[in-house]
């Protein structure tokens, strides 16, 4: 009687094995560290590390160590002295093309990384670092969709051959002005046809006949949250280059966006980072005049604008734009298929589609160039005071011949190699913002505060572990032992389970584990009840045994089932730090459950069961 199958037995081993495998990382602490990453998101150059370390070397600073990534490099350092120096002289060597920032790298052992082994994500409050409340240029997105509209009703007309005088916005509204009523009327019928998104009435002014659009409420909307949504998605692949773990991003109203960088020390370079304002554009290339003249004289032809390429030469570009970034749905790196050379493979929407479509039609064998413009924050000292402003920067990244007309779907070939179209690819997927971004409101943790609430935490933890142990063991003697070694191994899978699942440990979480130490011993006070009351009723100890396990199972299970049920609604419809509750109190009650009944079940075999005759049970 009370006997497991050794499978049990060796799944106990196996659980308690790998919990304390994964829990093992967090022991060891996180080392001070300077990031390094391309100030576009690009591959890092093989040869950075060898610039990075000489750099150090000849400055005689010691570091521990090098982390690569294929778009971030660590570099690890004793102590956060040599991590500000470090970052300093770093900055200076390589120049404005990359962002280096301070970050912390976990201390883990190469063997314990090879396993997979990583330490708890710990959030903004435990671990610092900077909250941000971000409002999007909604009206500067309304323009811009205004914009595109006055382009395609003038594409339109012009492929109609329909004599216009004008086609501008007028506030909130697009006027089309035609020179006829005949006019008037088919450049109607045209534009209901085309742009079903506008609402169309016209109008007669003294010389002209005009066509009113008003765009409709509900495209109106969906601008707004495609806008939202876009730059959500940007923000994110902009927090990559801080090599944040576990950052919140998310939608807060109709227009704001909630940004929050656990860990991150340098906030300036931060908000450098999320406040850039970048977009794409497509432009044809101006074939008749040249851009080096251009250049020496001064004189730019009305209908172009002077750039330059990556190379620093210019370049003349019509003032007409094809399509611009908020239009681009995809691109990835790909091959062309007719020589092999490396490309992007790039998707618009209908509307870039349309005028994408148009404009290759009539320019075969015509070059067309990628525009990068962004909006760079800068920050500078005047008089004593930080003043803060932005630098319009605009280039050119990419120059292709116009093989064949193409809308939707296109590639983009001329690049020298597989790594800078995949490098390009990025840049077109992440770098361009629907609409400019603010930051109205930023808050910081500091690191003394964090590492505070993780003392208080832990303290709290302790409290309730240690008092817990010992009520177990005077009430229930050999019993309550048993519970305390199944609580134990309780804590240790529940923050196994956490770093294995690369949940954030918040505060709110930290009280869900005090909740679960409390909560962990329920099952065993119930079968250890169960169990007594079987004595008292004059059943044998052995049979009392297995009768507490048996007939307590049920309860266990209801109650731990219901709370179940209402951590999981808290994690659905929670957000932030109640889901971080939630996921803790989540695993607490599952690891809970398997460790107060098949764990607490197999020493008490070992213990008591077998064919030992027990005359009497220490309970």
């Amino acid at each position: 009687m009370n006997r497991y199958p050794a499978w049990k037995y060796v799944l106990l081993v196996i659980v308690l094995a790998m919990g304390a495998i994964y829990a093992m990382p967090n022991l060891f602490g996180e080392n001070p560290a300077v990031q390094i990453s391309s100030a576009r998101g690009f591959e890092l150059d093989p040869a950075l590390e060898d610039v990075v370390s000489d750099a150090l070397d000849q400055a005689d600073m010691a570091h521990q160590g090098v982390d690569k990534l294929p778009e971030r490099m660590l570099v690890r350092f004793e102590n956060s002295d040599q991590q500000l120096r470090a970052a300093d002289l770093i900055r200076e060597t390589l120049g404005d093309g990359y962002v280096v920032a301070l970050n912390l790298a976990p201390a883990t052992p190469n063997w314990l990384s090879m396993l997979g082994a990583e330490p708890m994500v710990l959030g903004l409050d435990l671990q610092g670092g900077v909250h941000f409340l971000m409002e999007v240029d909604m009206d500067a997105a309304r323009r811009g969709q205004l914009e595109r509209f006055v382009d395609d009703m003038r594409n339109i007309l012009r492929d109609e051959r329909i004599r216009y005088r004008s086609v501008r916005t007028d506030g909130e509204t697009l006027l089309a002005e035609l020179r006829t009523a005949e006019d008037r009327e088919q450049a109607l019928t045209i534009f209901t046809r085309e742009l079903p998104e506008l609402e169309l009435e016209t109008t007669e002014a003294n010389e002209t006949f005009n066509v009113i659009g008003t765009v409709l409420p509900e495209v109106l909307l969906e601008l707004q949250q495609t806008a939202l949504q876009q730059n959500i998605t940007t923000l994110r692949s902009r927090v990559n280059e801080l090599g944040v773990a576990e950052p919140i991003i998310q939608q807060q109203g109709a227009d704001r966006i909630v940004v929050q960088l656990p860990g991150v020390q340098d906030t300036a370079e931060a908000k450098n980072i999320l406040g850039k304002t970048a977009t794409l554009e497509y432009r044809a290339v101006d074939e008749q005049n040249d851009p080096f003249e251009a250049q020496r004289t001064g004189r730019i032809p009305p209908t172009s604008k002077l750039y330059s390429d990556r190379d620093g030469n210019p370049i003349l570009l019509s003032r007409q734009l094809i399509a611009s970034g908020d239009q681009l749905t995809n691109a990835t790196a790909s091959f062309d298929q007719n020589d092999g050379s490396p490309s992007v493979v790039v998707n618009l929407d209908p509307q870039g589609a349309r005028s994408m479509l148009d404009f290759t039609n009539e320019n075969v064998g015509n070059r067309m160039a990628v525009v990068f413009i962004e909006q760079r924050p800068e920050t500078r000292m005047v008089d004593g005071e930080e003043v803060r402003e932005s630098r319009r920067v605009e280039e050119v990244i990419s120059v292709a011949v116009v093989r064949e007309p193409f809308g939707r779907t296109f590639q983009t070939t001329g690049l020298d190699s597989s790594r800078e179209a995949s490098q390009l690819a990025l840049l077109l997927r992440a770098g361009a913002l629907a609409a400019p971004v603010e930051i109205i409101e930023e808050r910081t943790v500091g690191p003394s505060l964090g590492q505070d609430n993780i003392d208080q935490g832990f303290r709290s933890v302790i409290i309730g572990f240690v008092l817990v142990l010992v009520l177990m063991a005077v009430y229930y003697k050999v019993f309550g032992l048993v519970a305390n070694v199944a609580l134990t191994v309780n804590l240790i899978l529940v923050v196994a389970l956490l770093s294995m699942l690369g949940a954030t440990l918040t505060l709110p979480g930290i009280a869900g584990i005090v909740l679960t130490v409390g909560m962990a011993v329920d099952a065993n006070v119930l079968i250890f009840e169960r169990i007594r009351e079987e004595l008292r009723l004059g059943n044998t100890p052995q049979a009392a045994i297995k009768s507490g396990y048996g007939k307590a199972f049920s309860t266990i299970a209801d109650a731990n089932v219901t709370t179940l049920i209402a951590a999981m609604v808290l994690f659905m419809f929670g957000t932030g730090p109640v889901k971080g509750f939630a996921v803790t109190l989540s695993l607490g009650i599952v690891t809970s459950m398997f460790t107060a009944i098949l764990g607490t079940r197999a020493l008490i075999n070992l213990i008591y069961g077998g064919r030992k005759r027990v005359q009497k049970l220490a309970i």
